[in-house]
């Protein structure tokens, strides 16, 4: 039987502080602040998203990460030799492959990795060789964990947002798939994670699933340092997420 990781780990998505700032320009409220106090209240690593029209954190936020953090970085990416080359440039501890389109307001679903092995290959070859853990951000789909072993991505984040919109027996359903999804990859070798669209309200049940080792949550969080804090919003996350392990 798998045994569950003793500790489920949470990283705090930095993004939307960088959102805030963009909205006015300078340089507040600073993303590597925010991430230093993630860190201070709980947060296990730190994930960012370095778009390529650059939106939410920027080339620097990256650099100066890098250099103030004393936990992982895990740095999402597009599948481009641009944000390869950044990759191999700053090393931080993950790289998440995930899906990007220009017009997108969020993360819209998993990566295709079935369908996009070929060009996967060489940025997971890449990574891998310069000592960054991939990751892979997909649906919880069978043939898309097949394509992660296929590719030899140590990681899969299991794309939470349908879960996180629906109720009723499709959300049962849904869960029964993410859960089903972490049981096959973790017998794979495959260490599961999830995330996008985890709340208070949802997280238990995703955070129940004995083989996913660790939940990245961002937009949520930030949301809600608004009303309690960013300490006080991770802080009561992290409650949520140890009732269930």
């Amino acid at each position: 039987m798998h045994q569950s990781p003793a500790h489920l780990r949470l990283g705090v998505n930095i993004d939307h502080v960088a959102t805030i700032r963009n909205a006015r320009g300078g340089e507040h409220p600073d993303p590597v602040k925010a991430a230093l106090l993630a860190v201070a209240a709980g947060a296990d690593g730190i994930t960012a998203h370095l778009r390529e029209d650059r939106r939410h954190v920027r080339d620097e936020d990256i650099a100066t990460l890098m250099t103030a953090l004393t936990v992982p970085l895990n740095l999402e990416m597009a599948a481009t030799q641009e944000m390869l080359d950044i990759a191999l440039k700053h090393r931080p501890h993950a790289a998440c492959i995930v899906p990007e389109k220009r017009e997108e307001r969020t993360t819209e679903g998993g990566l295709d990795a079935a369908g996009q092995i070929d060009a996967l290959q060489p940025i997971v070859q890449a990574l891998s060789d310069a000592g960054i853990r991939v990751s892979l951000f997909i649906e919880a789909d069978p043939v898309q964990i097949a394509a992660a072993i296929q590719l030899g991505a140590p990681v899969v984040e299991f794309h939470t947002g349908r879960y996180a919109h629906v109720s009723g027996t499709e959300r049962v359903n849904e869960l029964r798939r993410i859960t089903d999804a972490a049981a096959l990859a973790a017998k794979n070798g495959i260490e599961p994670h999830a995330g996008h669209g985890l709340t208070f309200d949802n997280v238990g049940p995703i955070a129940a699933i004995p083989q996913v080792a660790e939940l990245n949550i961002g937009h949520f969080l930030i949301g809600e340092a608004i009303f309690n804090g960013l300490e006080g919003s991770i802080r009561e996350m992290r409650r949520q997420m140890d009732l269930v392990r």
